[in-house]
């Protein structure tokens, strides 16, 4: 039985005294999948991210990656897009292209330059001149751009039109490793649904409320993960 690319094991996470944001989560992911990480806004999905990608330290708990205690060195494994866009405006896309060149030595600039054509960007633009939205696609591009084993995607769909989504959707499933995961987090459960292998739903205080293969579940349940999702958290409150 092969080693589980990631092991969240009784982590918890808490910044100030009383409720934690996470309480004793664990979590197994395997290699070669694409994981919906489902839940509401404020149950804890951003944190559990930042924790794993080494951004956060947890206030109990460990995480392993490939087998290995979570450090600096299997920070080099994780592709991380943050919520929120973080580069300067004054950059250009060009400018992007080469600091991420230079930073990540598993990164294809020529990836990204077919992806961003793809999408009408050109590596010229000024970010200033640029939409959230647009910037958004930027940032997802270059982090798919890499060869990580695990990415990390906090909300990539949630600030674009509906009509790139399924573009992005498709970069998602398409560009990655195939014996690299990938962990999405979405309150959009219907948009992310039809890309998704394995599935967890998290509620409020970090806690999984189900988890399992998207397939089989929407066949037990003969209803969407959307649907199952809103019949579980009701159950759970």
């Amino acid at each position: 039985m092969s080693t589980p690319l990631l092991i969240c094991q009784d982590l918890c996470k808490s910044y100030k005294k009383g409720t934690p944001v996470l309480d004793h989560l664990n979590l197994e992911i395997p290699s070669g999948k694409i994981i919906g990480l489902l839940g509401p806004n404020g149950c804890g999905k951003s944190t559990l991210l930042k924790l794993i990608s080494g951004l956060l330290v947890p206030t109990e708990g460990q995480i392993f990656l490939c087998g290995q205690p979570r450090s600096e060195e299997t920070n080099q494994l994780i592709s991380y897009l943050p919520e929120r866009t973080y580069f300067s405006s004054r950059m250009k896309v060009s400018d992007l292209i080469r600091f991420f060149t230079d930073f990540y030595p598993d990164f294809d600039p020529n990836l990204a330059a077919n992806m961003l054509a793809d999408l009408g960007i050109r590596t010229g633009d000024s970010l200033k001149t640029l939409s959230k939205g647009t910037k958004e696609k930027v940032q997802l591009v270059l982090v798919m751009s890499r060869r990580a084993k695990l990415y990390l995607l906090d909300e990539p769909i949630g600030g674009v039109d509906p009509a790139a989504r399924e573009y992005i959707l498709r970069t998602i499933i398409s560009s990655y490793n195939p014996d690299a995961s990938v962990i999405i987090t979405t309150h959009l459960i219907t948009d992310i649904e039809p890309a998704l292998d394995d599935f967890c739903f998290m509620g409020y205080g970090g806690k999984i409320l189900l988890s399992g293969e998207a397939d089989s579940t929407r066949e037990t349940y003969g209803k969407s993960l959307d649907e199952i999702f809103k019949e579980v958290f009701r159950y759970a409150r």
